[in-house]
């Protein structure tokens, strides 16, 4: 378990931990279990930043800034997923040649679109979230991103007939995952928010159950980029709905 959590930290992360790790494809999608702990991780990270950066200013500046020091966090991993995903699902194409546009290094404009759009929706939402909430809310913003990557990997199947980064997380990562990352989620969610955190943990298993279906119905299951898309739409969905209840 340790090794697992350790490999995931190095994976999902730019935190440097120089252990060379002898570790092989089920750890990989096993280790994913573990996810919203590095959620948590990560959360913590931002929450400084925040913390730090709104004391410069207030508003739009801080919802900035967490933004960034996010990406520059996670390397940018599951943004460049979810580009890829929107530039290959709604290329109009065959399921081959989404699957070929989704591989392609080449960014389109509908990944633009995508990017942009989730960059503007979060940045607002954080900015326009009360000072009582806004910490915890940021605590666990990566926490259910993270839980949403378990849930679309374990309720899948690889869509690809080669190999592929997401192939040992999706054949790997099942239902014992699914509830172990939903049980580490549901702790930290009822912790900050009481019973209201179970409202984010079924909003988020109920998206990214939608999000598989229709993933799967254009391509015939998931790949690392859908898995990685499914992370950032459910941080986006969280943040609307934590404005709207708070």
């Amino acid at each position: 378990m340790f090794k697992r959590i350790i490999l995931m930290i190095q994976f999902l992360t730019q935190i440097p931990i120089a252990i060379n790790l002898d570790v092989n494809e089920e750890d990989f999608g096993k280790g994913l279990a573990f996810g919203p702990l590095i959620g948590l991780l990560i959360g913590g990270f931002i929450a400084l930043i925040y913390r730090v950066s709104s004391m410069a200013a207030h508003g739009l500046f801080p919802a900035a800034v967490v933004m960034v020091c996010y990406a520059m966090m996670t390397g940018g991993l599951h943004i460049d997923g979810l580009g890829d995903t929107f530039d290959g699902l709604f290329s109009n194409r065959s399921k081959e040649r989404m699957l070929e546009i989704m591989r392609d290094s080449r960014v389109g404009t509908n990944a633009v679109i995508a990017i942009v759009s989730i960059f503007l929706l979060n940045t607002v939402c954080i900015a326009e979230l009360g000072k009582d909430v806004i910490v915890k809310v940021l605590l666990i913003m990566p926490v259910m991103g993270r839980l949403g990557s378990v849930c679309s990997a374990g309720m899948s199947k690889y869509a690809r007939s080669g190999e592929g980064l997401g192939k040992a997380f999706i054949d790997y990562c099942g239902i014992n995952q699914i509830v172990i990352g939903t049980l580490i989620s549901g702790i930290i969610a009822f912790l900050l928010f009481n019973l209201t955190g179970l409202i984010f943990i079924g909003s988020t298993i109920i998206f990214t159950y939608l999000f598989v279906q229709f993933v799967t119905s254009k391509i015939g299951g998931m790949t690392g980029d859908t898995c990685g898309a499914a992370c950032e739409l459910n941080q986006t969905i969280f943040l609307t709905l934590a404005l709207i209840l708070f």
